[in-house]
């Protein structure tokens, strides 16, 4: 119960403030603030993996995904940042050829610095492209209201009614009924965005967006499970009260900013 109390209360501080920024400010702030939580959730992204603190595949890492986030901001097209993947990829493999100690590790460590760069650099970074669009500030509070509307509709469906466990592998507390929460708790926040912000969708794109940011959302969060019982953790870190850390904040978010932002590029056109 106090757990819940706590994520209520982080929810109430953090909302307002996300609010203003992006209704009141300009794309730069909101870029920074995305920026640095890449970087964040890239780095305990790392520690998963890496005991110290920092070494030259957390470095390099940290730098290609602010590289990567910064070709993004600099764009509005989602093919202009293969540039900078090209100049990523190069660099990332020079820089292990002249750094490595143990030749057996190389390939670990190239892996593991591609996979934090894309999986987290990559996948948010839509979220910046989608503040670039024409109807960015509706894009951006549609995107979090709903991704966040299923978390917390799986989050305490699961711990009032949840029964009947999903994986007792994976992620031991996520219930069917959590599930259901989430999904339904996702179509009703978007149909309640549609009619309260973003009318330029359609009910059909409701309920589309809806269903589908309700499934997609726990595959980001089962995905990023998977990576934390792998690595023994069960969160990423402790950065934010009853949250867990950035990665575990977002990892629903990785897979719902991407299919936000080809939906309206490529079905609304």
């Amino acid at each position: 119960m106090m757990v819940g109390l706590k994520r209520v209360i982080v929810t109430v501080v953090f909302a307002p403030l996300f609010y203003i920024l992006v209704k009141y400010f300009s794309s730069l702030p909101f870029f920074i603030l995305i920026a640095a939580g890449i970087m964040i959730g890239q780095y305990e992204f790392y520690r998963l993996f890496y005991k110290e603190r920092i070494n030259v595949s957390i470095l390099l890492g940290l730098i290609c995904g602010f590289l990567l986030a910064i070709s993004f901001y600099l764009t509005n097209s989602h093919t202009s940042p293969t540039i900078s993947v090209s100049i990523i990829l190069i660099l990332v493999l020079v820089v292990h050829l002249f750094t490595f100690k143990n030749i057996e590790s190389a390939l670990t460590d190239v892996s593991i610095t591609f996979f934090g760069i894309f999986y987290i650099g990559w996948l948010m970074g839509h979220i910046i492209l989608l503040r670039g669009t024409g109807n960015g500030q509706s894009l951006i509070f549609f995107l979090f209201l709903v991704t966040w509307a299923g978390d917390a509709g799986a989050y305490y469906t699961g711990s009032y009614f949840g029964k009947h466990r999903l994986s007792y592998v994976v992620s031991p507390k996520k219930t069917y009924e959590g599930a259901f929460g989430c999904f339904a708790f996702s179509i009703l926040m978007a149909f309640i965005a549609r009619y309260w912000f973003f009318s330029h969708l359609t009910d059909t794109d409701a309920l589309i967006l809806g269903a589908s940011f309700g499934i997609i959302s726990q595959l980001g969060d089962f995905s990023e499970s998977l990576l934390k019982r792998s690595a023994g953790v069960k969160d990423s870190s402790f950065l934010i009260p009853a949250h867990g850390g950035m990665l575990d904040r977002v990892d629903s978010l990785l897979f719902t900013a991407p299919l936000l932002y080809y939906y309206i590029s490529f079905i609304k056109g």
